[in-house]
């Protein structure tokens, strides 16, 4: 009696995997053995972009705020030491949110750290 290889699992197996690669370019996308491959470093990349979106996030902010603090005539520096003086504890994230979208409000709150 031939052996029973389980043909519908593991085409099923394979389908899915190169469905994942479709939109990658030539052999990346339709040989299996190479589509693995890729499938398994973008697995990788995911995982160490997930953390450097975070890094990149933070560095960003702190360029947005540096920037309006310069335009109401302060250093980054000198801004952040000023806030944790007066215990006023906004985070990054809305500081670059308000130096953005609501400049005369930053312009309050510099004011407020030089005074």
């Amino acid at each position: 009696m031939p052996r029973a290889k389980n043909r519908v699992a593991s085409r099923a197996k394979r389908k899915k995997l190169l469905k994942m690669t479709a939109g990658n370019y030539g052999k990346r996308a339709n040989c299996y053995s190479i589509a693995k491959d890729t499938f398994m470093h973008s697995g990788v990349y995911a995982y160490r972009d997930r953390r450097q979106k975070k890094r990149q996030f933070h560095a960003l902010w702190i360029t947005r705020i540096n920037a309006a603090a310069r335009l109401n005539g302060m250093a980054y520096s000198r801004f952040m030491a000023g806030l944790k003086d007066k215990g006023i504890e906004l985070d990054r994230k809305t500081l670059a949110h308000l130096a953005l979208h609501e400049p005369d409000t930053f312009k309050s709150i510099v004011e407020t750290v030089k005074a």
